[in-house]
Parts: C-alpha cells; sequence; structure tokens
C-alpha cells in the first residue's frame, strides 16, 4: 500500500542550505561590529590617556 506522494527532499536540502548559508553571514556581521567596537574603545581609550598625560 502506498503512503503517499515521495517527498522532495531536494528543496529541503536547498532550504536547509540557504538557512546555514544566512545564519553564517550574520555571525560574520556580529564578529565584524564587535571587532570594530572594540578597535573604537582602544582608539578612544588611547586618546584619553594620552589627554590625560598631557594634562599632568
Amino acid at each position: 500500500m502506498p503512503k503517499g506522494p515521495e517527498k522532495n527532499t531536494k528543496n529541503k536540502a536547498l532550504h536547509t542550505k540557504l538557512l546555514n548559508r544566512k545564519k553564517a553571514k550574520l555571525q560574520e556581521e556580529k564578529k565584524e561590529k564587535a571587532a570594530r567596537l572594540k578597535a573604537l574603545v582602544t582608539k578612544m581609550n588611547q586618546k584619553k590617556n594620552s589627554n590625560e598625560s598631557d594634562s599632568i
């Protein structure tokens, strides 16, 4: 007895691939944003330290 139509695994595989690509892109953007923020904080701290040493 047949249990119904065959499942379309090709579309499911493509969908999974697209979702994985999207997740990877979001993670990469998050890492880049964190790196930019870290660089900015470092730069501001150096600027603050140089201003404090000039005033002393």
